[in-house]
C-alpha cells in the first residue's frame, strides 16, 4: 500500500468555505500532511475572505491560491472523517457515507466577529486568534479524532 493511501482523509466543512476551513485545511497540510489528506469545502460556498489569506500569510502559510468549494465537488471522495467547524455546518452537514465519522468543533466566525471592527488591526484581532486556536486543534490531529 503507497503512503498516499495509508493516509487518513479529512474534510473540513463551513458554511462558506472562505475563513475557517481554509484555515484548518492549510494547517492540516503543513503541520500532519505526512498523515493526513486535507480538504475543504462549504454548504453554501464563497469566496476565500482576504482577512484570512492576510492572517495566514503573517505564520507564513500561503492560501491565496485556495478556492471555495461546495462540499457537492468532493462526493467522489471517500473521506475516513467530516469535522464541521461551525454550527450551521454542523446542523446542515450532508449526508456521508455511514464509515465516515462526523465530528463538530466549533470555532468563532472571524467575520462575524469582525464586522463591528473600527480598524483593520482590530479586526484582524479575531482571525488571529481564530487561525491560533485551529492550529491549536490541528496538533492534536490524528490523534484526538478516536476520543
Amino acid at each position: 500500500m503507497t503512503a498516499q493511501a495509508e493516509k487518513l482523509k479529512v474534510l473540513f466543512l463551513c458554511t462558506g468555505n472562505s475563513c475557517r476551513s481554509q484555515m484548518a485545511e492549510a494547517w492540516t497540510r503543513v503541520l500532519k500532511g505526512e498523515q493526513i489528506d486535507a480538504y475543504s469545502a462549504g454548504v453554501e460556498p464563497h469566496a476565500v475572505d482576504p482577512r484570512a489569506v492576510k492572517a495566514m500569510a503573517e505564520v507564513g502559510i500561503d492560501i491565496s491560491s485556495q478556492a471555495s468549494k461546495d462540499v457537492d465537488a468532493l462526493e467522489h471522495i471517500e473521506f475516513e472523517y467530516v469535522i464541521t467547524l461551525c454550527d450551521q455546518a454542523h446542523q446542515g452537514c450532508p449526508f456521508f457515507p455511514a464509515k465516515t465519522r462526523v465530528l463538530h468543533v466549533g470555532f468563532d466566525d472571524p467575520p462575524l466577529l469582525a464586522a463591528g471592527a473600527h480598524t483593520e488591526e482590530e479586526a484582524m484581532v479575531h482571525y488571529r486568534r481564530v487561525r491560533d486556536e485551529i492550529k491549536e486543534f490541528v496538533e492534536k490531529l490524528p490523534k484526538i479524532l478516536d476520543e
